[in-house]
């Protein structure tokens, strides 16, 4: 009877310490910085977006990687990840290891972060208005200058292409985000929307 009891009461208390782990695991997810881990942890950093969630009240970008034309882009946005696991939340821009990725737009550097097991070295710029938020991945590095807080104009060599986080090794290219920002957001917040049509010349507004 006693050995019942005994076997009862374990039962009992492994089953509370495993939904206590779930519980905080659930959180942690919730609340991590975008990039910081899980299965949406690269791709683009920022929060929940409808599949093809466009912003057609942003003005056209600059295209952020030197030497890239319109033509070349290809648009990713919602492409299946990981198996189907996640939605690709961004434009992925092929080019040569250490070429000048470029400010999409003028803004306020925000946030210089790592992510190993997602964008890898990444920059986070603020708009003007800090409606917007431009999201730069993968990394080789940043450019001579950069820091937070710092400035920047768009058309300004701001970091270099490479493949760290979780892209392929030798798969090098930019992975660029914009997220809708807010009111008291915060670099790792926003709503994820798709920054292809504004690349490519075929979207925005003013």
């Amino acid at each position: 009877m006693a050995a019942r009891r005994d076997v009862a009461i374990r039962f009992v208390i492994g089953g509370a310490m495993f939904s206590m782990l779930a519980f905080f695991a659930a959180m942690a997810h919730l609340t991590a910085p975008h990039g910081a881990g899980g299965p949406h942890a690269m791709t683009q950093p920022h929060g929940a977006a409808a599949p093809g969630g466009e912003a057609a009240d942003h003005p056209p970008l600059l295209i952020p990687v030197a030497g890239v034309g319109r033509g070349a882009l290809v648009d990713s946005w919602g492409a299946s990840r990981h198996g189907g696991l996640r939605r690709h939340q961004g434009t992925d821009i092929m080019a040569p290891e250490g070429t000048a990725v470029l400010a999409a737009a003028a803004g306020t550097v925000e946030k210089l972060f790592f992510s190993n097991g997602g964008g890898g070295i990444t920059l986070y710029v603020r708009s003007p208005d800090r409606r917007w938020s431009y999201y730069y991945a993968h990394l080789k590095g940043y450019a001579p200058g950069i820091a937070e807080g710092v400035q920047v104009k768009a058309g300004q060599v701001i970091a270099f292409v490479g493949d760290t986080g979780n892209a392929a090794k030798g798969s090098f290219h930019l992975h660029f985000g914009l997220s809708r920002m807010a009111p008291g957001e915060g670099w790792w917040q926003g709503e994820a929307v798709n920054a292809y049509p504004l690349l490519a010349g075929t979207g925005g507004g003013g």
